[in-house]
């Protein structure tokens, strides 16, 4: 058969032509329909509906009757997927094409077909997901694997062994850096030098509409559908498209063995998605296409073979159609991407790309995490990457979204010589973002802070031993707030703690003793002793000996409030303290007020930097390691984490630094206690995913130390036993920490696999002997009928207990454990684990008169308080002082709302307020 021309210029064999809808003629020769004619036109003549279906039925039928018919169980074959694969191979230059569960199910299919001894020539910029099945098989299968830069062709050649190359892998362009691999002239070299391999071509960020490798001399293709071809992210889809029969045949026996071919709803789904392809993919690179030219222009180094600059530009015009809609670029620093990435609205942050929403994303804290930072950067995968997936959306609104994210990170400023906006320099962007705090003549500015609570995952009490534990934020917090005072004293108001109140004049407190922590240095390993002994017998010498939490938390705030004093000046201010967190359940709600008191000292003292402009943020705020916002550097977050962690040293003498690392950080992070002959240390845990919890506090008091103690006694008394339980313990914490980091892992795995292993734990910890009752009864409610898995959390023996909630899990289910809960004397908070870490808010203009009184807040923030009168009147020191302690004060719009509003309204009302910035 002659081949015809493809309308777009190149030669195809038309394998699967469409009937004509009228006899040809010789004066009315019909034309092949064009590519968005066959995406939008299901027709299969050898399947026709017995209906007349004007699209194709599904045939939700896992069996079929009859003896020797075409389809007989649908693991083997289902008429809805067959459909499927008939338009799939018909757009994509195939004469067989089969679909499975998905792009990685595809890999995973066609890497069936190596054997052990076997060579794998792979591109050097993979998809994150490759590169790992990759690693498995060269681990597990024997297979070797070479990685080379398949950009020039000539570089494949030193790995071709005529016997041993079974198979290249490529892809083109390459994610995320966009490469582009000569399809066409590797196919030919490898076939000359090695005629038994097998060219495998990842074609998913480009789609059958755009390249069709099958022409260029591909023998395998696969695409994940759950990108282009499906568009809307509503399904997960693999397909793999041959030409050979042998093949063909070795794929379908793996397919029809495995039982991995995809199931008809989402064959359904596929066949609708498909339909749009075409216009879908128009709009899309049109608009990836400015996107690329706006970022060019501003001078950052982008990656998109639509540019003229692109090395690859000529190659990949000889072999594709277009450009696609994915493109990448750099800003020449990390922390810089993270807030471009943290500053968008529009783009939605995700590790996915091909869908009509537009997404950004960080590769290598996100869909590249999975690769070892060492190899990132053998490979030249550059830390501080955005990748930039765009959709249907208007392309001016998604342009004016991502220039005021570029914006408010300080990448790009406003030239008034050019009357336009230019790129920063490297070295003054972030300079540009971050400015030095300035609170001159901002006396009347209140800050609102706060921070989350922790909860231990896995490995409590074994940590103590050298077990890894796995702590995460729980999205219960504590709030602070700074009100300034004219009347030379500063307070500490302890909502939840008997609603106690103290202030001090700021000149009675004993200042001679106090040795002053420089700016920039460190406070030394052991508290100042001196200082905490002249705090004790004066200026808290007035609090009851019983007032043992309240003593503490204000020992703790005037400690940090002095030493970081410079003697310059004192600032004056009332420190209230407010928090939906339990108070002593376990929760680490000492640590999130000790961050909300060393932020509060800091900001009033001037050391720390914060942004000028709060950025842009959503209503559900999550960092950007978790595929979320940020905004509050790294630099800072690390200040107050070390004075913070000063704070708990007061409170309880010798802490891990566990819990006020996660109340600055968020997320989730993995603790090992040094002294073990293991790597220990706090290591964060990249792509922790949010999940739902139901925390129930017991209201039984814990004994910390002498259930501590007990393990050690148990672990004197028995050593063997007790030592296996740890190692035991250990295991769980890495099988949890690989399955949190794992950006692949389907969430219904995830949460399968996090129920076992919290049952485990516990299980581990009631033989420690440091379970309760109490604790075992809100495991028996809620696992008896719910089914649901929890565990104790923290030291035991009371406290709280964690009970995961499945996404799926009804909402008449969940208020009906709750009641049973409260009716059993518990009290249970439903939350989520995993969020945001320090929060920062002031709901201010960043320049206004020195002395004046805001009564509303800045366009965009909301109104914080009612219109102001017209002429406010100077108060005395006197009423200043009582309208303080009242909450009523004229000075403090934020004060008296922040005491009224109950613990449940708490939260809704301080993120109504404005832009916070995140840790």
């Amino acid at each position: 058969m002659a081949p015809t021309i493809d309308p777009r210029g190149s030669a195809k064999y038309p394998l699967h032509d469409l009937p004509t809808p009228e006899p040809e003629s010789p004066l009315r020769p019909r034309k092949p329909y064009r590519f968005s004619t066959l995406c939008a036109t299901v027709d299969n003549p050898d399947m026709k509906d017995q209906w007349g279906s004007s699209s194709v039925p599904i045939y939700q039928s896992a069996t079929f009757k009859g003896v020797g018919e075409k389809f007989d169980y649908s693991r083997s074959g289902n008429p809805t997927r067959s459909h499927l694969e008939h338009h799939i191979a018909k757009i994509s230059s195939a004469q067989h094409a089969f679909t499975v569960s998905s792009g990685m199910a595809a890999l995973d299919v066609i890497l069936r077909m190596l054997k052990p001894g076997d060579e794998i020539i792979a591109g050097d910029d993979l998809y994150g997901g490759t590169n790992r099945l990759l690693t498995y098989i060269r681990t597990h299968v024997g297979v070797t694997i070479h990685h080379v830069d398949t950009t020039i062709p000539e570089k494949i050649h030193p790995f071709i062994h005529p016997d041993k190359t079974a198979m290249v892998l490529l892809e083109s362009p390459t994610n995320p850096l966009l490469k582009i691999a000569d399809l066409a002239t590797i196919s030919k070299d490898v076939k000359e030098r090695a005629p038994n391999a097998i060219i495998v071509v990842d074609n998913t960020m480009m789609s059958p509409y755009l390249q069709r490798p099958l022409e260029h001399g591909a023998d395998i293709v696969y695409d994940s559908a759950t990108k282009y071809l499906s568009g809307h992210h509503d399904l997960m889809a693999g397909v793999v498209t041959c030409n050979r029969d042998d093949v063909a045949q070795k794929l379908a026996f793996t397919i029809n063995s495995v039982g991995n071919a995809l199931t008809p709803i989402d064959s359904f789904l596929l066949l609708r998605g498909i339909k749009t392809l075409a216009i879908r993919m128009d709009r899309q690179q049109a608009t990836t296409q400015s996107v690329a030219e706006y970022l060019y222009n501003l001078g950052f180094k982008v990656n998109y073979p639509g540019l003229p600059t692109h090395p690859g530009q000529a190659v990949h015009a000889r072999i594709a159609d277009g450009n696609g809609a994915v493109l990448s670029f750099e800003t020449g620093n990390k922390e810089l991407s993270e807030k471009i990435v943290a500053g968008t609205r529009l783009w939605g942050i995700s590790v996915s790309f091909g869908c009509v929403n537009s997404l950004i994303s960080m590769p290598c804290v996100m869909s590249h995490a999975s690769i070892d930072p060492a190899t990132r950067a053998a490979r030249g995968l550059p830390e501080d990457l955005i990748r930039l997936c765009v959709g249907i959306e208007d392309p001016h609104d998604l342009l004016d979204d991502l220039e005021r994210a570029l914006i408010d990170a300080g990448a790009i400023a406003l030239d008034a010589s050019q009357n336009k906006f230019v790129r920063v320099p490297e070295g003054d962007a972030l300079s540009l973002a971050v400015e030095k705090l300035n609170l001159d003549g901002d006396e009347d500015r209140e800050w609102l802070i706060s921070a989350p609570g922790k909860v231990i995952l896995f490995g409590e009490h074994a940590v103590v031993h050298g077990v890894t534990a796995i702590a995460a934020s729980v999205d219960l917090r504590c709030y602070g707030l700074t009100t300034p005072r004219r009347d030379n004293k500063v307070s500490v108001h302890l909502v939840d703690i008997d609603n106690f109140y103290k202030e001090w004049d700021v000149d009675s407190l004993p200042w001679d003793a106090v040795t002053p922590v420089p700016p920039g240095d460190e406070h030394p390993e052991a508290l100042d002793q001196r200082l905490i002994d002249a705090l004790n017998e004066t200026a808290l010498a007035s609090i009851p000996a019983e007032k043992k939490p309240v003593h503490g938390a204000c020992l703790s705030f005037l400690y940090l409030y002095m030493i970081l004093n410079r003697n310059e000046d004192h600032p004056t201010f009332d420190f209230t303290a407010r928090s939906t967190l339990p108070v002593g359940a376990g929760l680490g709600s000492s640590a999130s007020y000790s961050v909300c008191a060393a932020t509060a000292s800091l900001i009033a003292n001037r050391r720390i930097n914060l942004p000028s402009r709060p950025a842009p943020s959503t209503d559900e705020h999550v960092p950007v390691s978790h595929q979320g916002r940020r905004a509050i550097s790294n630099e800072t977050a690390e200040e107050v984490n070390r004075w913070a962690f000063v704070a708990e040293k007061i409170l309880h003498g010798n802490p891990s630094g566990v819990d006020n690392s996660v109340a600055v950080f968020g997320g989730a992070l993995a603790y090992t206690r040094p002294g073990f002959g293991k790597k220990s240390g706090m290591e964060g845990i990249q792509g922790f995913k949010s999940l739902k919890f139901l925390l129930t506090n017991s209201k039984v008091p814990r004994d910390t130390k002498r259930l501590v103690a007990g393990v050690g006694e148990k672990k004197a008394n028995e050593p063997e036993l007790v030592n296996g339980i740890l190692k035991s313990i250990q295991s769980i914490s890495d099988e949890a920490r690989r399955a949190l980091a794992d950006p692949e892992l389907p969430r219904e795995s995830l949460l399968s696999a996090l129920s076992a292993l919290m049952a485990e734990n516990h299980q581990y910890l009631v033989t420690l002997g440091v379970s309760h009752p109490s604790l075992e009864n809100i495991k028996e409610k809620t696992a008896n009928p719910h089914g649901l898995s929890t565990k104790l959390t923290g030291a035991g023996g009371g406290g709280c207990a964690v009970t995961l909630i499945p996404d799926d899990f009804k909402d008449e289910q969940l208020q009906d454990l709750i009641t049973t809960l409260i009716r059993e004397g518990f009290q249970p908070y439903l939350t989520s684990v995993g969020g945001s870490g320090l929060g920062i808010l002031s709901p201010y203009p960043e320049h206004r008169n020195r002395g004046s009184r805001l009564r509303h807040a800045p366009e965009g923030f909301g109104q914080v308080t009612p219109p102001d009168t017209p002429t406010p009147r100077e108060l005395t020191p006197d009423e200043i002082a009582e309208g303080l302690a009242k909450g009523t004060s004229d000075l403090d719009p934020l004060r008296a709302p922040f005491l009224s509003s109950t613990v449940a309204e708490l939260p809704g009302w301080a993120s109504e307020l404005g832009r916070w910035m995140y840790v």
